[in-house]
């Protein structure tokens, strides 16, 4: 975790008076029950900071939301505080719910493995630990089976400086993460981890998907 990351979300707990209550989760859950499932798949991804891989998914057409959370661990209602710190199994990850007539799932990892380094081993830039390690929670055979191949792809493709360290792991429990880091990149512009970090990995998703962003 970077020193930067530490001292914003210091300055926002200190702000919030706790927002990693259960106040905050259940207004996400509430945020996230509007959603119309019956058309969409599901998508689980950790890729280091939740906030950057949310803010490249949010921005892609066929994307209805990006939520960011926990998954990946044994624990039950992990905090952000236990899974920034190491102190649980969990990786910080995003829920991608898509609309597949849209956009597919194949196109979903071809964006994950461009928003983050995959050659990384439970690390990305900044922030070190197991908590931000690459992984593909697959919900599905079908998912498994295209992320394995994407992978192969990659790997013998020559286009990376090393091999893909991605765990494909199946999908078991997401936790919602409390409520001041959804759409965090989006009410925190300003912020110098967003700027120094997350910026540039959105802004490399927006140049190489400009066909798929929701302005278009």
């Amino acid at each position: 975790m970077s020193t930067i990351r530490n001292f914003t979300i210091a300055i926002l707990l200190f702000l919030s008076f706790g927002c990693e209550g259960q106040q905050n989760k259940s207004q996400n859950r509430a945020a996230m029950a509007d959603l119309d499932y019956s058309r969409l798949d599901t998508a689980t991804f950790a890729g280091g900071c939740f906030w950057c891989v949310e803010a490249s998914f949010e921005q892609i057409a066929g994307v209805a939301e990006a939520v960011s959370g926990y998954a990946g661990g044994t624990e039950d209602n992990p905090t952000y505080a236990q899974v920034s710190s190491g102190k649980t199994s969990h990786a910080e990850a995003v829920a991608v719910y898509y609309d597949p007539e849209i956009i597919d799932y194949s196109t979903l990892l071809d964006i994950f493995f461009t928003a983050h380094d995959p050659t990384q081993l439970n690390r990305q830039g900044p922030d070190i630990g197991p908590q931000y390690r690459s992984a593909i929670f697959y919900h599905n055979e079908a998912q498994g089976k295209l992320a394995a191949g994407k992978i192969k792809e990659l790997d013998n493709s020559g286009e990376l400086p090393d091999k893909v360290v991605t765990e494909i792991v199946p999908f078991t429990r997401f936790w919602v993460a409390e409520d001041y880091h959804q759409d965090y990149e989006k009410h925190n512009p300003k912020d110098r981890y967003i700027l120094n970090v997350s910026r540039p990995k959105i802004d490399k998703v927006a140049r190489e998907f400009s066909h798929l962003l929701k302005d278009n």
